[in-house]
């Protein structure tokens, strides 16, 4: 028999939605921070040739400034005042991740509950600084190292540059932040999210006016839209996948009442990692072609032939893209996923894996059920991200949705209707609630 949060899900419907007012309220608020979002990517800088900037940004487009471009919605391209976007805060949080499994103190924070978490957020709030000033400071030489891009260049526009790019980010993560509290979905996540949609529609009108014009025949267009279709089906599925362990609780007393043992599962994501792995793939293997870009091929000679080899759609750029995303798919899980404190949990609530003797046993058990799932897991990614960059070597496609960026969008757009539904529910319990009231009050 269907339980009662079922029944609800199943009734869920426009009417529902209607009636939610405090939803709706969620839902403007989240619309208008990302439009303050949006209009802060079509802000300059200060100080800079817009004409000469453009000329010199297509030429960085296949480095890892045309990712870090795409992630800002263009931002980085019109060398915004949000140019450097989110992600000083999304590898500021990674290196805090990773410093809790290696720091014995920021591990004990992590075990002490909402009062631990608060001051590994200021770390991590500390660390997003200085990752952006680095960042800003190196944009601003770099700018004045091209022909032309700055109107004048000095000291005073450093510091502006770094004031401005920094405040930008730490704009950005305050507004994620209030998303995430006042709005609905994740704040941080939504505003790469709106980033990376936002070119979506130049993007399908350049392949439908190369179409018109006859440079790519219809038949491919239909083929790429039958597999974006396809890939988009697979991601659902692939991130709705778990394995779940079977969990069981002993019987117990409580006063002079007994309580049936009870049994639930530990569900296990089969991409446990995330979107991390094809996001740090991608940025190591863009980088050669980055400096090369910057140094306008003067390199050594083993250098320029490192950076041909890397080149997209090569076989040698794709074994390694692929052989990066299943090391960081097995390194990231490693780091957020700790099979002994898992099975230490159980233990001290008196569950049990059936068969498995509690402790260390059931930590090996865990974990070797999360290195199969993990294998999984990184095949999924390799097949997703490798996927367009052979629809592209093979169809000369310019195909905007990479792996990275399709797997951002779907999970984003995942996690926020499950939250619009969760708040819909709430609200048709508040409805049961007061109806129930109201009977009781007539009897």
């Amino acid at each position: 028999m269907a339980s009662a949060a079922e029944q609800l899900a199943a009734n869920l419907n426009f009417g529902a939605f209607a009636k939610a007012d405090a939803l709706k309220k969620r839902i403007w608020f989240t619309l208008g921070a990302l439009l303050v979002y949006r209009l802060g990517t079509y802000i300059p800088l200060p100080g800079i040739n817009p004409e000469a900037l453009a000329s010199a940004f297509n030429n960085q487009q296949s480095g890892i400034l045309g990712l870090f471009n795409m992630f800002s919605g263009g931002a980085v391209g019109r060398m915004a005042i949000f140019a450097l976007g989110i992600m000083p805060y999304i590898s500021a949080s990674i290196i805090i991740q990773l410093m809790t499994s290696i720091v014995p103190s920021l591990d004990a924070l992590k075990k002490e509950g909402e009062a631990g978490r608060k001051i590994i957020n200021q770390y991590t709030r500390y660390g997003t600084v200085l990752l952006a000033v680095v960042q800003a400071y190196g944009i601003s030489v770099g700018l004045e190292g091209g022909t032309n891009i700055v109107i004048d260049p000095g000291l005073f526009f450093r510091i502006t540059t770094v004031l401005t790019l920094t405040g930008g980010t730490m704009f950005l993560m305050w507004l994620g932040e209030q998303i995430t509290s006042r709005g609905i979905g994740n704040g941080i996540s939504l505003i790469i999210f709106a980033g990376i949609v936002a070119n979506l529609p130049h993007a399908l009108a350049s392949i439908l006016e190369l179409g018109r014009q006859g440079a790519i025949a219809t038949w491919v267009i239909l083929l790429v839209a039958v597999v974006a279709v396809a890939a988009i089906g697979f991601i659902v599925y692939m991130e709705r996948a778990q394995r779940r362990l079977v969990i069981q609780y002993p019987k117990r007393q409580v006063g002079n009442r007994m309580f049936q043992g009870e049994s639930s599962h530990l569900p296990l994501k089969l991409n446990t990692s995330g979107v991390i792995p094809p996001i740090f793939a991608s940025s190591l293997l863009l980088l050669p072609a980055t400096v090369a870009n910057f140094t306008a091929g003067q390199g050594p000679s083993w250098f320029n032939t490192v950076v041909a080899l890397l080149g997209h759609g090569t076989i040698l750029y794709m074994l390694l893209y692929a052989a990066m995303i299943v090391f960081f798919s097995f390194f990231y899980t490693a780091i957020v996923f700790n099979p002994v404190d898992t099975a230490d949990n159980l233990k001290k609530h008196g569950g049990f894996v059936p068969g498995i003797r509690p402790g260390q046993r059931t930590a090996e058990y865990i974990d070797y059920v999360l290195t199969r799932i993990t294998v999984l897991g990184a095949v999924y990614l390799v097949i997703v991200c490798l996927l367009p960059e052979f629809l592209i070597s093979a169809t000369h496609v310019p195909f905007y949705f990479g792996g990275t960026s399709l797997l951002i969008v779907v999970n984003v757009t995942m996690d926020t209707v499950s939250q619009v539904q969760g708040h819909l529910l709430a609200h048709q319990y508040e409805g049961l609630v007061k109806k129930a009231k109201l009977k009781g009050k007539r009897r």
